[in-house]
């Protein structure tokens, strides 16, 4: 199971077995049911979790209305990062979407291991540059495509198309910035053209 994660942080860097146990020692199993929380809005978060079944959807919320930014699915990294680091309140909500079954570390864990290991801070910096080129290209899809455009890049994405399959209709619709009823017009218009 932890093995999972060891190689799931190759993408990132490679650690040495002493520096795989100093982090495997501190790892803990935890199942979150469907519909709970990881994390929500307000909370401090203090844990980095690693998703080993399961989904869960990033979202904001204001006033009710939900605004999802991103999905997690089976071998990824899950956590409120910007919280963890600043120990501000988090910005936003991490449900599951389904039972999930994660592996979680707390973010004090690694802060700790950045002195003993520097392959930490390489694996840091890494994840930070990582969670940035997504923003970014998130960011442009936003402010640059139409409705259309970004569900046609949505269903053209191999990672993508498996949130079709296991995601409601709502959340996607979330995610491209738009209602549901939206969606739904734009799927027809696809369909039958």
């Amino acid at each position: 199971m932890t093995d999972r994660l060891r190689q799931h942080l190759k993408f990132f860097t490679d650690l040495t077995d002493p520096e795989w146990q100093a982090l495997e020692s501190h790892l803990q199993v935890k199942t979150i049911s469907r519909k709970d929380f990881l994390v929500q809005q307000g909370e401090k978060a203090t844990e980095i979790g690693f998703l080993l079944s399961g989904s869960c959807r990033v979202f904001y919320d204001k006033d009710g209305e939900e605004w999802t930014t991103y999905f997690c699915f089976e071998n990824n990294l899950v956590a409120a990062y910007a919280s963890c680091l600043t120990g501000q309140p988090s910005t936003l909500n991490i449900q599951a979407l389904e039972d999930c079954e994660l592996l979680f570390f707390k973010y004090e864990t690694l802060a700790a291991l950045y002195r003993q290991f520097p392959v930490y801070e390489t694996f840091a910096r890494k994840l930070a540059e990582y969670l940035f080129m997504g923003l970014d290209v998130r960011l442009a899809e936003q402010l640059m495509l139409s409705p259309e455009e970004r569900y046609l890049k949505f269903l053209g994405s191999p990672a993508k198309r498996k949130i079709t399959e296991r995601i409601p209709q709502q959340y996607i619709a979330s995610y491209l910035g738009i209602t549901p009823v939206s969606l739904s017009r734009i799927r027809r218009r696809i369909i039958s053209s």
